[in-house]
């Protein structure tokens, strides 16, 4: 395999070649209105930290443990569109345990007309609207 200066090539499995990674997710930036309330919520909701001290309109938060993506909120003015064009999937061992979890911290479940009866994840928002789901990994 050829090897370029700077770029390390990452395995998806045995059975694919070695693929050079250019670009990596590092934060998935959300709209808010209420920073301080909306940071709470995320840093509640995925055990994140802080990476810098929030701005009044910015902050990122980051794995409280090791590597991994971080959610960065931006408090600036968004009209919200339903359905969203994209939202976050995230998995749970428990999904029950995590629906109650984050409903507890203030998230809220949405009901779907198109959701199918054996459907392997929950529809939520987050206080302000945000919409993400809560995918069961253990299925």
């Amino acid at each position: 395999m050829t090897r370029w200066p700077g770029i390390r090539p990452w395995p998806l499995s045995p059975l694919v070649p070695r693929l050079v990674r250019m670009l990596t997710i590092g934060s998935i930036v959300i709209r808010v209105t209420d920073l301080p309330a909306q940071a709470a919520f995320w840093k509640a909701a995925l055990d994140l930290v802080e990476r810098d001290p929030a701005e009044p309109d910015w902050v990122v938060l980051r794995p409280r443990e090791g590597d991994g993506t971080c959610i960065s909120l931006d408090a600036a003015h968004s009209e919200r569109v339903l359905p969203p064009r994209i939202h976050l999937d995230l998995y749970a061992e428990d999904e029950p345990a995590e629906v109650r979890r984050l409903t507890g911290l203030g998230a809220r479940e949405v009901h779907w007309d198109k959701r199918p009866a054996d459907a392997d994840y929950v529809i939520m928002e987050d206080p302000e609207g945000n919409r993400f789901c809560v995918v069961d990994a253990a299925r």
